[in-house]
């Protein structure tokens, strides 16, 4: 390793006319140095960065293409759900009105049968009335005629005697035989 050392040293001596030798001046090799290193990035590096600019151009492109299948899809799902949603408010529509026709159709038989059950139950209350009206009626005929046969009794017992009374019911005894001739 001395040797090495002593050979970039004894470069350093060597006169610098007419010969090649290493300049040792920090400030005046600096930008050569930087040229050098620079043109050897850029001739090298520039495959590299080609490289990693173009993988990065696919995903950049792939994930817009990605981006764009996506919103396409979710476009399309909004279109589903969209006609889902028309055909369902149809629906709801349909069953609205269909629903609306059937309240009225069961308010309709709900009145007619209401109107029904009064005029049956108008015609009980007048056959009941009626009912009642001759129930009274005879009613009061036969308490009349219990009232005029007592009375006649009373008729009959203060004015019959005993002997008119047997006249009486000798009378009647031979009007029930001459009935009973007739029928036989």
């Amino acid at each position: 390793m001395k040797n090495l050392t002593d050979s970039f040293v004894y470069l350093g001596h060597w006169p610098s006319a007419g010969s090649f030798g290493f300049n040792t001046d920090i400030l005046a090799t600096n930008p050569i140095n930087l040229s050098v290193v620079l043109g050897v990035l850029i001739f090298f590096g520039k495959g590299v960065l080609n490289d990693l600019l173009d993988n990065r151009k696919q995903r950049i492109l792939n994930t817009i293409r990605n981006s764009d299948e996506l919103r396409e899809g979710a476009i399309q799902q909004l279109e589903n759900a969209r006609a889902r949603l028309r055909k369902v408010e149809t629906e709801a529509d349909l069953f609205r009105v269909n629903g609306y026709s059937e309240i009225e159709r069961e308010k309709l038989n709900l009145i007619n049968s209401t109107d029904k059950t009064l005029k049956q139950l108008e015609n009980y209350k007048n056959e009941t009335i009626l009912f009642e009206q001759q129930r009274t009626i005879n009613q009061v005929r036969e308490r009349v005629f219990q009232q005029a046969l007592q009375g006649a009794i009373g008729t009959l017992n203060s004015c019959l005697n005993n002997e008119l009374h047997l006249r009486t019911i000798n009378a009647n005894i031979g009007m029930f035989g001459t009935m009973k001739e007739i029928t036989d």
